[in-house]
């Protein structure tokens, strides 16, 4: 899967867009937890995205793989 676009929604959710034309949603909430994924809680970190188009990536070190992403994600 390639991403080649995400929009992050204010409820810690992902609206990605990929390559071959698919679009889903990806719920965030459940990593929130994790050491790595702390300051995602704040909305003004989660915003700060950026695609990687095999990972995205977020300011504060926290990333996702591609594989992740399609293995959970909603198919819209």
């Amino acid at each position: 899967m390639i991403i080649t676009q995400i929009e992050p929604q204010e409820n810690h959710t992902l609206r990605i867009s990929t390559k071959d034309g698919r679009i889903g949603l990806f719920d965030v909430t459940p990593y929130l937890n994790s050491e790595a994924f702390t300051e995602l809680k704040d909305i003004d970190n989660f915003i700060k995205i950026q695609n990687g188009q095999y990972f995205i990536e977020w300011d504060c070190g926290a990333d996702l793989s591609a594989d992740t992403i399609e293995a959970e994600w909603k198919i819209t």
